[in-house]
């Protein structure tokens, strides 16, 4: 048995989370950062601080309910990706008290990629994790991140990631955030911007722009932002606004399938979490979704990935 602490302190969410490998069960508690009204994102300054205040009180809490509180590695997210030049300052947060944690008792430390807590996320949600041991693809779509990436078994790192498409200029979340807040909504805005969509019964015809594998974004904001002036429809825009980024993501979807053959699909990141991408990529591809609680930002696919690093587990 292993039990394995993960921490997440990525731009938007304090997490952590406990990994049992002996009865693949989590608990996890995560906060997100306050970002001030009428704002579409925050500060790494203020996301550091935040931080800072948010961890110790949400670790306390998780050991709280906890009766053994011996915990055998501790793992923690430390850059948005798995290659050179990815750097956040506040995923220093997490990886700091990662650190202080592993050192005071002994215990591996471990540090994986945000974007690789993600994709185990989804998969562990989606009672997938058998997919690392081979190849596969997946889309981690955010607020900070629009991006298909070829995952791979990787010996020294689990699973290894490599960037086969991406967007151009504005992350879908981004997209969603700015048009949200245009219109009023509470930042972040995905589940309002949801409920709105679904009170729209019309038709809506929306072509994406892709270039190569790539997705272009930002043009189709001036649209909406027009779409808004011109008919003061909420309701309308709302659903215009996300048949625009699931038609993006599946033509993505579909030109990769075309050079990477018949490989699963696993969609991850917050912006999955929206019902109504969701149903429609469903519709079409036989994919995995991870649970909308494992969707967005959370600590429990580090914990994971962590305690496949530190038994040698493979699912």
């Amino acid at each position: 048995m292993a039990l394995v602490l993960g921490l997440d302190t990525s731009n938007y969410t304090t997490s952590c989370a406990l990994y049992d490998s002996d009865t693949n069960t989590v608990i996890q508690r995560k906060q997100l950062l306050p970002v001030k009204e009428g704002e579409c994102g925050i500060r790494q300054s203020d996301a550091v601080f935040h931080h800072t205040k948010q961890l110790p009180v949400l670790i306390e809490d998780l050991f709280s309910g906890v009766n053994n509180k011996k915990i055998d590695a501790v793992c923690a997210s430390l850059t948005p990706r798995r290659q050179e030049g990815s750097y956040m300052p506040c995923f220093t947060v997490g990886f700091g008290v990662a650190r202080c944690i592993a050192s005071s008792m002994d215990i591996p430390l471990y540090d994986v990629s945000h974007q690789q807590g993600h994709i185990a996320a989804a998969l562990y949600s989606s009672e997938k994790l058998n997919y690392i041991n081979n190849p596969f693809l997946a889309f981690h779509v955010s607020g900070g991140t629009t991006e298909a990436i070829y995952v791979t078994p990787s010996e020294d790192d689990v699973i290894s990631c490599e960037i086969v498409g991406k967007t151009l200029d504005l992350n879908a979340g981004q997209l969603i955030d700015r048009i949200g807040v245009m219109m009023g909504l509470q930042f972040p805005c995905g589940k309002e911007l949801e409920k709105l969509a679904l009170q729209y019964n019309g038709k809506i015809k929306v072509k994406p722009v892709l270039k190569g594998n790539d997705c272009c974004l930002s043009g189709f904001e001036n649209k909406l932002s027009t779409l808004y002036r011109e008919t003061g429809d909420k309701a309308l825009v709302a659903a215009t606004t996300l048949a625009y980024v699931e038609t993006t993501i599946s033509a993505m979807t579909e030109e990769l399938l075309v050079s990477l053959g018949d490989v699963p699909v696993v969609y991850a990141g917050g912006v999955m979490s929206n019902a109504i991408i969701k149903n429609k990529l469903c519709s079409k591809f036989n994919a995995e979704f991870a649970q909308p609680e494992f969707s967005c930002d959370n600590a429990v696919g580090v914990a994971v990935l962590g305690a496949v690093k530190l038994t040698g587990l493979y699912f």
